[in-house]
């Protein structure tokens, strides 16, 4: 039985309760990530991603350390753990910097409220996974433009020149 909409904002944390955070908005659109590399870092069979503004993610208690993971596409990631017990909150990935973060839905407090909107890379997905109907699935990657909702769209939009810059003073656009 599918839950009420959640109302925001909605509270996370790590396993400790050093870190919490909040967020105050719902996300631009949830990955469930089925690629070799999320499995590894999670240790799981996929990862949970809710993609949000940094800006509508407001950190309530503790600081997460900014860890620099490698990544398929070779820039990495800095993954925001708890100091304390280790546990990864959310991340930030080359193409949008710190503008965006991938919150690990995980981590919520009632981690029920954000299914996911999308499985991506199921070409390496665990074989017994099974993927439920009526939820879009891409082998690889996919076109925002035809999945995601107008207001995500929009929301993006406003960040896109903070995402440029970040890329274009990170290096990773040609000049």
């Amino acid at each position: 039985m599918p839950h009420p909409a959640p109302e925001y904002p909605l509270e996370g944390g790590c396993t400790c309760r050093h870190v919490r955070y909040r967020l105050l908005t719902p996300p631009l659109f949830v990955h469930c990530c089925h690629c070799r590399w999320c499995q590894r870092e999670s240790g799981a069979a996929f990862a949970l991603n809710a993609m949000i503004e940094v800006d509508r993610v407001e950190l309530l208690a503790g600081t997460p350390a900014m860890v620099h993971t490698p990544s398929e596409s070779g820039l990495g990631q800095q993954i925001a753990r708890c100091p304390h017990c280790q546990v990864a909150v959310w991340s930030h990935y080359a193409g949008a910097g710190p503008v965006m973060a991938f919150v690990r839905v995980g981590t919520l407090d009632v981690p029920d409220h954000l299914p996911p909107d999308i499985h991506i890379f199921t070409a390496s997905k665990q074989p017994w996974v099974v993927l439920p109907p009526g939820i879009p699935a891409v082998a690889e990657y996919y076109e925002r433009e035809g999945l995601w909702p107008a207001q995500s769209i929009a929301r993006r939009q406003a960040v896109l020149p903070r995402i440029q810059a970040y890329r274009a003073a990170a290096g990773l656009d040609p000049a």
